[in-house]
C-alpha cells in the first residue's frame, strides 16, 4: 500500500504544482508577472497532484486535438508540468500519476495522449513511444545563394509583439496542418508562448507571410549576440506555412537578415526541403535526428480506426498492460478495422504501436530492433506499408 493519495488540483494549488515541476527541473519558480500568464495554463481539473501530509508529485494535461494519416483529427491529451519532488523519487509516485492519469482519460474518451519527453527511459514505460522525429539545422546564411526557381511572390509583414501576440492564434488556426502529429493550439498552449515572448531583454521577431488569399504562413525568431566579437545567431523558433510561397518566402526573408553569422532552425520536419532551396546544399547542416512527440494509444481500436491505411491487411497482437481493454488481437487494412481471432501476424506492445501509428518508423525497423514480433515476414513487408504516410509526421508544438 502506497502512503500517499493522487487527486486533481484545486485553482489555488496550480502554483505549488509549478514550483515542484520547476524544482524537478532544476530551475527557480516563476516570478509574480510570471504568474500572470503561466497561470492560465492550468485547464480546470486537469492537474493531478500527489500528497503524503504535503505535495510531493504532479502531472497536468489540457485538451487538444492531433492530426492523424488521412487528415481527422482526434483528441488528444497534451501530457505536461510532469514531477516528483526529489526526496519522493523513485517510491512509485510518478507510476500512480501516470495510471491515474491514462485512467482518466480512458474514462473521458479521450482515444491519445502525447508528451515531449524530459528524459528517454520513463514514458515507454507508460505506453509511450517515440511517433515523429525532427531535425536541427545550422545554416551560414553568409554562403547561401537561392536556386532561380525558388517560389517568389508574396508580402512580408513584421509586427510587433502586442499584434503578434493578439494574431498568432487566430493566424495559426486558419493554416492547413496536414502532417500526421500537427496539433492544435488551445488556450491553455499560448500563455507559454506569451511568456517566453515576454521573458527575452529583446523580445522575438514575428513575420507574417501573405499570398493572393492572405495570409499563409508565419515566422518566429530571435537573434543573439554575447558579444561584437562572438557570432550573431538567428534561432528560427517556429516556422509554419500553408504552401510553397510561402515557405520560400519565409526562407528567402530569414536567410537575407543583416548581420547574422548563424541560423539555427531546431525541430524541423525530417523532409522539409529547406537545403533544396539552395544552389550548394551543403550549407544547410543537420546538427541533429532528435525525437519530438511521444504518443499514447488510450483507446486503440479507436485510434486505429481513425487513421487511413494503404495496401492489404494485417492482423497485429497488442499488448497494453495499463489499459487491459486494448490488449487484443486486430485487423487492420484499408477497409477497416475490426478485432479478431485470427493467428497474429504481428506482436507488439502498444508504445511500439504508437511508434507505428504515424509512420514515423517503419515496421521493418520495429522488428529488427527486437520491438515488433514478426510470425510472417510477409506481414511485416505488409505493414511497411500499411502504416506509411507522406509527407512525414511532425508536430510542432512544444509544450
Amino acid at each position: 500500500m502506497s502512503d500517499y493519495t493522487v487527486r486533481a488540483l484545486r485553482p489555488d494549488e496550480t502554483r505549488t504544482a509549478s514550483e515542484l515541476f520547476r524544482a524537478a527541473l532544476h530551475v527557480p519558480p516563476l516570478k509574480d508577472e510570471d504568474w500572470t500568464y503561466a497561470g492560465r495554463m492550468y485547464q480546470p481539473g486537469r492537474t493531478l497532484g500527489a500528497f503524503d501530509s504535503e505535495l510531493i508529485g504532479t502531472a497536468r494535461s489540457f485538451d487538444a486535438e492531433l492530426t492523424v494519416p488521412g487528415g481527422k483529427r482526434l483528441p488528444v491529451a497534451a501530457v505536461t508540468g510532469v514531477g516528483v519532488r526529489a526526496d519522493r523519487t523513485r517510491r512509485g509516485v510518478l507510476s500512480q500519476l501516470m495510471r491515474t492519469q491514462l485512467a482518466d482519460f480512458a474514462e473521458r474518451g479521450v482515444p491519445l495522449a502525447a508528451l515531449y519527453a524530459s528524459e528517454g527511459p520513463i514514458y515507454g514505460r507508460f505506453g509511450y513511444g517515440v511517433s515523429t522525429l525532427a531535425h536541427d539545422h545550422e545554416i551560414d546564411p553568409r554562403r547561401v545563394t537561392l536556386r532561380p526557381e525558388v517560389p517568389a511572390g508574396g508580402e512580408i509583414e513584421t509586427l510587433g509583439l502586442k499584434a503578434a501576440l493578439e494574431r498568432l492564434p487566430e493566424i495559426y488556426a486558419g493554416l492547413p496542418h496536414p502532417r500526421p502529429g500537427a496539433m492544435t493550439r488551445p488556450p491553455y498552449w499560448w500563455p507559454a508562448f506569451e511568456r517566453h515572448m515576454r521573458e527575452e531583454d529583446k523580445p522575438p521577431v514575428t513575420i507574417v507571410h501573405s499570398g493572393p488569399d492572405g495570409v499563409d504562413g508565419f515566422a518566429v525568431y530571435s537573434v543573439q549576440r554575447k558579444s561584437w566579437r562572438e557570432p550573431a545567431v538567428l534561432d528560427v523558433i517556429g516556422l509554419h506555412a500553408a504552401n510553397d510561397e510561402a515557405f520560400a518566402g519565409l526562407w528567402r526573408y530569414l536567410l537575407s537578415v543583416d548581420l547574422v553569422d548563424v541560423i539555427r532552425a531546431e525541430g524541423r520536419p525530417v523532409d522539409e526541403p529547406t537545403a533544396l532551396l539552395c544552389t550548394d546544399y551543403r550549407v544547410v547542416k543537420t546538427t541533429a535526428v532528435t525525437d519530438d512527440l511521444w504518443l499514447r494509444l488510450v483507446d486503440v481500436p479507436a485510434a486505429l480506426a481513425a487513421r487511413e491505411y494503404e495496401g492489404e491487411p494485417v492482423v497485429l497482437e497488442v499488448a497494453d498492460t495499463l489499459l487491459e481493454d486494448n490488449s487484443g488481437r486486430y485487423r487492420v487494412g484499408q477497409d477497416g478495422v475490426s478485432r479478431t481471432e485470427a493467428p497474429a501476424e504481428l506482436r507488439l506492445g502498444v508504445d511500439a504501436l504508437a511508434m507505428l501509428y504515424l509512420g514515423a518508423w517503419p515496421a521493418s525497423a520495429l522488428v529488427t530492433a527486437g520491438r515488433v514480433q514478426a510470425a510472417d515476414p510477409d506481414a511485416v513487408a505488409r505493414a511497411d506499408r500499411l502504416f506509411a504516410t507522406r509527407p512525414s509526421a511532425w508536430c510542432g508544438t512544444h509544450f
